[in-house]
């Protein structure tokens, strides 16, 4: 009987070709990308899941309130780890994580291992906890010993083999690797992990070796409860009873004794907060090891987007399957009389529309591979196109397929088998045309409504993203190049020396020598105050640029009133934004120069010597915020350069000359390190990075919505022309014109399309007005986003549908109604 189904569904699939492959191209669509999104989903939303225990793992994270303005820092004090193994109880582990960075590594032993590798991260001092909170496979060495002395260090195995790639794991316990002065001995190796973490972490050096190294002693500060480090972090894991709230009361009992509040500090409010190991891939608040970050939101939002795409797809079936049921009315009543029963014509109709979804799925896993590719840039790194090495993918193209074959097919099973055989014989099923035919009406106008919106969703984040990149930030942002001296070997007198080299390029307009250009991702801030005779006006979110004399120049930053930093100026003058002086409650900027600010990044008194105009410091989700720029003794031992660059004429290389003398000045001061620039306008784009994924992703899902319903859109308008094939001669007999006949058939159309404005048109305006909100400056929603889209959607509907009634409006009536 199930070979009879399928040889059934075969012949109708053959019959109807044209109306099939719309089904398999719309369900292949909605399908593929339902795939491709999950496999986004999936691999986010798997990160650091397979750790035993996992749920009651934590990071120990601090949060601070500076009169009333929140802070976060993934970091803890210093001392903290060690008051954590001695006083606090209910927890089964704890493991203290010290993070080092851009280490020079020499692998010392015999000549045949020696090697060097510059700037490796991924590399943190901890103790044995670390691995009894996080389960390792050890392939040499064991959890117990590896760690528990000074200048020892454990390997993952592809670090192991990078360091060591001709010995064996055994064969490399006992090596030496150096990290810039610390020697150390390899103690074991253990396995990398290979599922999806955060914790991508390769190099651990004993924790116990900061106590015997002065150095590092002195940056972990493990007797400072006053300051706290994103570099020093403290993981945790709870006893299967133990409360988080009653963890967090132990710890900052701890701090409140080691720490407490004083006159000076009362307006700073700190406190430990603990944070799930689940919660690490997602909270931009205290961010993750390795920089990305993934957005809960955007997630969700992949996760509409497939499932908007699957209902259209379903939606198309439906429709064209509705739509023809009269053709198989006959069958139907034929079938009944003959025996069959609602249930086997239910299963029979089902298992047509599972071999259609069976089609598309396999259509839609070759598919995916070139689809993730094609979004490479797009996609995070790691999400795998192997579909069959990974079970829970192919169960949930099994759920999918299920899920879509009844989605699709139930409901126009219901409806054929419900047909009584006497009515269908005497072919009378007007009152089922009539219902089908509203129900058709109201599923195209939801195809409408929803391709509409991806239209002018497009259109509006489209237009705020080019508003950010076009804005008037306040500042130049063409034609400057920004580089960075190494981190490792900065030194005052060569970069001194290299900005010589630098202002005598021809092409170079001026250079500039500081840190942070003027609008940047990780900006720096700090504390001041004003007394202006009655009252103190405190400023805790103070932005801070370090800059020279040229760095207002160079960035055409206009100077309001007072006068630039100088050469000879000492750290104890600044210049401050128009925001700032309006802060401290002057009127006008010049009021504002001469005057003294107090506290300033704690206890430092600072005199205003000028006021420059305001300028965007962070994108423009940020509002404009108060700024002091400063310059500093060791100016030159920053070691940013801002590098302002002559214009060019078009077809002119004087800018690759530039860089490329600026890449010899570099090989001549700094020989050991790689030479790398970026130019600023390209970091300004990249803040808007989310914002330009976001604008793709709408439009894609745009141009596959609105090709989904205009392909489910010509099927309804075959359908319809072909019955109406008789009314539409003899209309053209009595005269009617071919512009009369293509109306009478678009008037429809129309008018679902206009319904559907008209119900999208505020759901829209709310969605895009809240996505608004996240911007402190932004464009303006404009009506003709709205009227743009509908005339959109209406000319592209109307041209899909023209093909078949164009066609059917000069048919030559003879032809049909010669069988009259």
């Amino acid at each position: 009987m199930i070979k009879n189904y399928f040889k059934i569904a075969f012949r109708g699939f053959w019959k109807h070709k044209l109306f099939t492959l719309i089904n398999v191209i719309g369900l292949s669509i909605g399908i593929g990308a339902a795939l491709v999104i999950y496999l986004i989903v999936h691999f986010d939303f798997t990160f650091d899941k397979f750790h035993k225990d996992g749920d009651r793992i934590y990071r120990v994270v601090t949060n601070f309130s500076f009169s009333g303005l929140p802070a976060y820092n993934p970091g803890v004090c210093g001392p903290l780890p060690g008051a954590v193994k001695s006083q606090v109880t209910g927890l089964d582990g704890n493991a203290p994580i010290f993070r080092l960075s851009q280490l020079n590594v020499i692998i010392s032993g015999n000549k045949a291992i020696q090697s060097s590798f510059k700037l490796q991260d991924n590399v943190i001092l901890t103790d044995e906890g670390y691995f009894n909170l996080f389960q390792y496979k050890w392939l040499a060495g064991s959890a117990k010993t590896s760690l528990n002395g000074p200048f020892q260090v454990v390997l993952t195995s592809d670090q192991a083999k990078k360091y060591f790639p001709s010995l064996s794991y055994d064969q490399m316990i006992g090596h030496s690797v150096v990290y810039d002065t610390i020697k150390t001995t390899v103690t074991g190796i253990v396995q990398t992990i290979k599922e999806n973490t955060d914790l991508t972490f390769h190099d651990f050096i004993s924790f116990s070796t900061a106590i015997a190294n002065p150095d590092l002693k002195r940056q972990m500060s493990l007797r400072n409860w006053g300051g706290t480090s994103p570099e020093r972090q403290l993981f945790i894991k709870l006893s299967p009873k133990t409360t988080v709230a009653h963890i967090e009361q132990q710890l900052n009992d701890i701090l409140k004794r080691n720490n407490p509040t004083t006159p000076q500090n009362k307006d700073r409010i700190q406190k430990f907060h603990l944070q799930a190991l689940t919660d690490v891939h997602f909270n931009e608040n205290y961010g993750t090891f390795n920089g990305r970050i993934a957005n809960k939101t955007t997630l969700y939002e992949l996760f509409a987007i497939a499932l908007f795409l699957l209902l259209l797809g379903c939606i198309n079936f439906i429709n064209l399957t509705t739509a023809q049921s009269a053709q198989r009315a006959k069958e139907i009543g034929i079938r009944k009389t003959m025996g069959s029963s609602r249930k086997q014509l239910i299963f029979q109709f089902l298992s047509e529309t599972f071999f259609i979804t069976i089609i598309a799925v396999v259509v839609s896993a070759v598919m995916a591979p070139v689809i993730l590719k094609f979004f490479d840039g797009f996609i995070p790194e790691g999400v795998r196109a192997d579909l069959f090495n990974q079970p829970d993918i192919i169960l949930f193209l099994l759920v999918l397929t299920i899920v879509v074959s009844l989605l699709s097919g139930f409901y126009p099973a219901l409806i054929l088998s419900g047909y009584k055989p006497v009515l269908v014989l005497k072919n009378q099923t007007q009152s089922n045309k009539t219902r089908n035919a509203l129900l058709r009406k109201s599923l195209t106008v939801t195809q409408f409504v929803i391709a509409q919106f991806f239209i002018m969703a497009t259109v509006l984040v489209s237009k705020q993203i080019y508003y950010a990149l076009h804005k008037d930030l306040g500042f130049k942002k063409d034609a400057i190049i920004i580089i960075n001296s190494p981190w490792k070997n900065r030194q005052a007198s060569r970069n001194i020396v290299f900005m010589n080299k630098l202002q005598s390029i021809p092409q170079v307009e001026l250079v500039s020598a500081g840190r942070d250009a003027p609008i940047s991702d990780d900006p720096h801030s700090t504390e001041g105050a004003y007394k202006d005779g009655k009252k103190e006006i405190k400023v805790e979110d103070l932005g801070l640029k370090f800059g020279d004399e040229n760095y207002i120049k160079v960035y055409h930053i206009k100077l309001l009133a007072g006068r630039n930093l100088r050469q000879g100026d000492t750290s104890r003058v600044l210049l401050i934004n128009n925001t700032l002086a309006k802060r401290f409650g002057f009127t006008d900027p010049r009021q504002a120069v001469g005057k003294q600010i107090d506290n300033f990044n704690g206890d430092t008194k600072m005199q205003i010597i000028g006021v420059v105009s305001d300028f965007n410091q962070e994108s423009i989700h940020a509002a404009i915020s108060p700024l002091a720029i400063i310059t500093s003794t060791n100016q030159y031992f920053n070691g940013t350069f801002h590098i302002a660059l002559k214009s060019q004429s078009s077809g002119s290389n004087d800018w690759k000359i530039a860089i490329a003398d600026m890449e010899k000045a570099w090989k001549e001061i700094y020989p050991d390190d790689d030479f790398e620039y970026h130019f600023f306008d390209e970091n300004i784009a990249r803040l808007y990075a989310n914002e330009q994924h976001t604008s793709t992703l709408l439009s894609w899902a745009t141009g596959l919505s609105i090709f989904i319903s205009c392909l489910g859109l010509l099927g309804l308008a075959i359908y319809t022309t072909n019955q109406r094939t008789k009314e539409i001669g003899v209309r053209k007999v009595l005269g009617a014109t071919v512009t009369q006949i293509v109306a009478l058939l678009s008037t429809e159309l129309i008018l679902l399309i206009l319904l559907a404005f008209v119900i999208v048109t505020p759901i829209a305006w709310y969605a895009m007005n809240k996505w608004m909100q996240s911007f402190a400056d932004h464009t303006t929603i404009s009506w003709w986003i709205f009227a743009a889209s509908g005339a959109g959607m209406l000319l592209a509907a109307a041209f899909t549908s023209s093909f078949q009634t164009v066609k059917a409006a000069v048919a030559n009536p003879v032809k049909s109604l010669r069988s009259e």
